[in-house]
């Protein structure tokens, strides 16, 4: 899904989307929507989602919009968009944080992972490769940290452990090819 839910209307203007941009908590809102609450905030901290109110830190607008970018609306409100992402996209906010962009970063990832058209840096993709053999392994073979023969539930807690850290590793490899492409230097 590469654009908002068909039929779907941006929840600040209740309008179709102008500038469709999907925010780090997978809400979807219009470009300009989005800058007018950030711009009524304090523009020194993310805003926060309408909807759940988790702060916003990274904003990625749709490839059509990206497109259009010799519209001059268009292009006025991607340059604040990249603005915005380039003061809060590279930012850590925390574990919580971290933990809460986890769905949509890996369901992002996933879907760049199997599309051929798009292009995820060879360097990137290698090092996402790496990590999950790596952690398939480790969970797949008999020798733990804490083995299972001890204690079943705490030795599986290691297992667990392990795949989570794989997970937030290539959540933020992730994330820093998005802050890349969208607002980053």
């Amino acid at each position: 899904m590469e654009g908002p839910p068909e039929n779907d209307l941006c929840s600040i203007c209740h309008g179709v989307f102008t500038v469709p941009c999907q925010a780090n908590c997978s809400h979807w809102f219009c470009g300009d929507c989005i800058m007018l609450v950030w711009d009524h905030g304090s523009a020194l901290q993310p805003c926060k989602c309408p909807l759940c109110r988790r702060n916003i830190t990274l904003l990625i607008p749709t490839e059509a919009s990206l497109q259009l970018r010799q519209d001059p609306s268009v292009s006025e409100i991607l340059r604040k968009v990249e603005t915005y992402n380039r003061t809060f996209g590279g930012r850590s906010d925390g574990l919580i944080q971290r933990m809460q962009d986890l769905p949509f970063f890996l369901r992002r990832l996933a879907r760049e992972l199997m599309d051929p058209d798009r292009s995820l840096p060879f360097i990137i993709r290698a090092r996402v490769y790496i990590s999950m053999v790596v952690s398939a392994i480790y969970v797949l073979s008999p020798v733990d940290f804490i083995p299972e023969a001890i204690n079943p539930i705490i030795g599986y807690l290691d297992d667990l452990i392990i795949v989570l850290i794989c997970f937030l590793h290539v959540s933020a490899l992730y994330r820093s090819v998005l802050y890349s492409r969208h607002g980053g230097s």
